[in-house]
Order: structure tokens, then C-alpha cells, then sequence
């Protein structure tokens, strides 16, 4: 019911939709933010905010009828704190540290990253890990997977629907412990 109330609050753009959701799923997000950013903690008073941003900014991508408002949540977060990895990442790319240092934290960084993702896309045949990785990842065009992988159009379009659905059933399966 609080949550309806919440989603409800959010899509009218009232804040009051926030506070309840702040006072509600705070604690959910921050513990699911600090162990998928793992040594990174210092970023993640700002991921959590990036996360709430986004919910505040996506509500209307969430559908009740295809997963729980506390596991989109969740799944926000992890996401978001990936991007905040990937992000370091970058930026121990470009800054002039010792560079023992910088090998450590950049491999480590790395492995976690791809770790992440393996676990994510674990429920994945290799063929739809391949497509996934390239539309959501390297930013490939549908047209140029489907040349590359010799399929139609509309197939990698319901792999991509499929793979989505495989994702979220397993998350779900994950997050709801």
C-alpha cells in the first residue's frame, strides 16, 4: 500500500512522494550500494543520491505487473553503483597516481566490474550474453548485431525482450531472500 502511495506521490511530482520513500527504502539502497561498490565508500553518499534522482526521473518506467517496486529499486541501485566503478575507473585511467597503485586498484577495479557483469548475464545462453553486451555495452545499433549475427531484426529485439525478463526473474530471485 505505501508503496502505491509512494509511486503515485512520484509520477504527480510531489516531493512528499520522496520523503516517504526516503523513510521507507533508505537503508535497502544505501546496503545495496556499499556492497556492489565494495572499497569505493566514498562515493556512495553520492550514488545514493544519483539513485534517487533516477527513481525520481524513471518512476514511469516501472511496472507493477512485471516486477515489485522494492526489487526496481534495488536493481537502480546496483546498477547505479556499477556505473559509479566503471566511473573510478576512468578516472585511475587518467590521473597521474603511483603506478603500482594505479595496477592494483585498476585490475582490481576490473575484475569486479566483469564479476558483476558475469553474475548479472549468468542466466543468459552465451549467444544472448554476446548480443546483450554489445547493444548495452558497446553501444552497437540492432541493425549491426543482426548483421553480425546473422538474425533477423525482430530476433534481436525478442532476445533483448527475453533477456530482460531472464534478468529480472533472476534479480528477483536474488533480492527477494
Amino acid at each position: 500500500m505505501k508503496d502505491e502511495l509512494i509511486i503515485k506521490y512520484i509520477k504527480k511530482k510531489n516531493p512528499k512522494g520522496m520523503d516517504i520513500l526516503i523513510d521507507q527504502y533508505n537503508a535497502l539502497i544505501t546496503s545495496v550500494i556499499r556492497v556492489h561498490l565494495g572499497k569505493l565508500a566514498n562515493y556512495e553518499e553520492e550514488c545514493v543520491s544519483d539513485v534517487l534522482l533516477a527513481i525520481w526521473d524513471n518512476i514511469d518506467g516501472f511496472k507493477k505487473e512485471k516486477n515489485t517496486f522494492k526489487n526496481w529499486i534495488c536493481a537502480i541501485a546496483k546498477y547505479k553503483a556499477i556505473d559509479y566503478k566503471r566511473k573510478y575507473l576512468s578516472k585511475i585511467e587518467t590521473s597521474s597516481l603511483d603506478e603500482q597503485t594505479y595496477y592494483i586498484d585498476n585490475n582490481l577495479l576490473k575484475l569486479e566490474i566483469q564479476q558483476e557483469l558475469n553474475e548479472t548475464l549468468n542466466c543468459l545462453s552465451q549467444e544472448d550474453k554476446d548480443i546483450f553486451i554489445l547493444y548495452y555495452l558497446d553501444d552497437e545499433s540492432i541493425v549491426d548485431i543482426a548483421n553480425e549475427k546473422k538474425l533477423a531484426i525482430s530476433s534481436v529485439y525478442s532476445k533483448l525482450s527475453r533477456g530482460k525478463a531472464k534478468i529480472s526473474k533472476s534479480l528477483l530471485k536474488e533480492g527477494g531472500k
